[in-house]
């Protein structure tokens, strides 16, 4: 199971330098030829399941699929991926021949006091999209100019060339955002599976808490289908086919699971407890905590 892909992995993997002082002040932008990198530790361009910590668009040229929970994408010859920090996905290469572009962005780059937008509040960006577009080819040299101007601009001296580089992003965006999604194939036992596994990957993440200030950012099955970019009830069918429990039910197990942990390893406080497993008061989680073991918090610890 893959983890969160950092920006430091990124480099690490690829063999490419962190450019000095680019994350200082402007947040990170940087823009790639994709035939030119790949894993210098496996050798593989093929990108694994796994949640970025980092935006990246991307201009894909040759066979490929790409994968997003229960939705799969064929890419044949030119399309542009969206990614974001929220989604796993997965791209598989089908030929040798695979060439493009890619830029990777921070949040911070794109902070709305620097571009004036909200990345997450874009359509392009919201749950349920489907942020892989096929190019038709009277587009695709106009994408590969912005590209291309992206590379020269970051080479350049040019005192504001991250406000310039800002706007060639915003127009790649709002580019994606004007195309038609790509189709999406049908696969159920396949989809199901990866349904199940990015669900108990992203539950997983949130774990071991490590600190009372840390507190869970997913709790309910709604958080999970929204983070997953599928519908809640499916989500659930899903589970339940592959696990033969429900969403509750599992994320309810972890939970008590790392209750049980922190009473009995640590020594903090119920309250703290309650607070970082994402109860807004001690007395929901004791209620909650007897309900699925018959006995109290302060119990059980002793």
């Amino acid at each position: 199971m893959s983890t969160h892909r950092s920006l430091d992995e990124f480099y690490q993997q690829n063999g490419a330098p962190l450019p000095e002082g680019i994350t200082r002040d402007i947040g990170h932008f940087n823009v790639f030829e994709a035939e030119k990198l790949f894993d210098k530790k496996t050798g593989s361009r093929i990108m694994p399941y796994s949640r970025r910590a980092y935006y990246k668009i991307s201009w894909l040229r040759g066979r490929s699929r790409v994968e997003y929970a229960d939705k799969v994408i064929d890419v044949r010859e030119n399309a542009l991926l969206f990614a974001t920090p929220k989604i796993p996905y997965h791209w598989l290469p089908e030929d040798a021949d695979q060439t493009g572009m890619f830029c990777i962005f921070t949040a911070d780059f794109l902070s709305p006091g620097k571009s004036g937008v909200l990345l997450e509040e874009l359509p392009l960006f919201q749950p349920g999209q489907l942020p892989v577009f096929q190019l038709p080819q009277q587009e695709v040299e106009e994408i590969a100019y912005i590209f291309r101007k992206m590379q020269k601009e970051l080479d350049a001296d040019y005192k504001y060339k991250y406000d310039l580089l800002r706007n060639l992003v915003l127009e790649l965006i709002h580019y994606g955002q004007k195309l038609q999604p790509a189709t999406a194939l049908s696969t159920t036992q396949n989809a199901s599976q990866r349904i199940s596994s990015l669900f108990i990957e992203l539950l997983e993440r949130q774990f071991p808490l490590e600190s009372p200030q840390q507190r869970l950012s997913l709790r309910s099955p709604k958080d999970y289908a929204d983070r997953l970019s599928v519908h809640v009830n499916h989500l659930n069918r899903v589970l339940k086919e592959v696990t033969g429990h429900t969403t509750t039910e599992i994320i309810s197990g972890r939970v008590i699971q790392e209750a049980k942990i922190l009473l009995k390893a640590t020594s903090w406080s119920v309250a703290d407890i309650a607070y970082s497993l994402g109860f807004d008061d001690i007395a929901h989680f004791s209620h909650y905590f007897k309900k699925q073991t018959s006995a109290n918090p302060l119990s059980f610890r002793a």
